[in-house]
């Protein structure tokens, strides 16, 4: 949800942070990245959000011009989501953050022993040198930590 407060103030870093600073709206334009993508393939890739949230973020995103929404008079109703050239242009930030995390990640994921873990790779589905989107696919594995 968009922090208004955030979007309504004079520095505009807050105002970048009330309109992306949320869990997940990062998560969702690196998915999309530079292809077209539909609910439910985004829904598959990002199976710890719920499908309400991620209307709802895919909404906000759509309203704040990052997002662009093509609605097909089919049936079944079929629904296709693309970054905008706003949105496009927030990938390379994304990208820097990712750099970051994996220079100077202070804790990396770990479980206890014989825990399973659900680990989604949503950062790794495109080559962002060639901008070459990989195959949209249920991208996750479940693990078992061993001593």
């Amino acid at each position: 949800m968009r922090d208004e407060r955030f979007c309504a103030s004079n520095c505009p870093f807050t105002r970048a942070i009330g309109t992306i600073g949320n869990k997940w709206k990062p998560i969702i334009i690196n998915v999309i990245g530079t292809r077209t993508v539909r609910f439910g393939q985004m829904d598959s890739i990002i199976p710890i959000i719920s499908r309400k949230v991620l209307a709802e973020q895919l909404k906000e995103l759509e309203e704040d011009g990052l997002l662009e929404r093509m609605a097909y008079k089919e049936l079944p109703p079929r629904v296709e989501y693309k970054l905008s050239e706003k949105g496009l242009a927030f990938l390379p930030i994304l990208d820097s953050i990712k750099e970051w995390n994996c220079k100077y990640e202070v804790t990396p994921l770990t479980e206890a022993p014989g825990q399973k873990s659900r680990i989604t790779y949503a950062a790794d589905l495109i080559d962002r040198k060639t901008f070459v989107p990989k195959k949209i696919a249920k991208v996750a594995t479940d693990a078992v930590i061993k001593d």
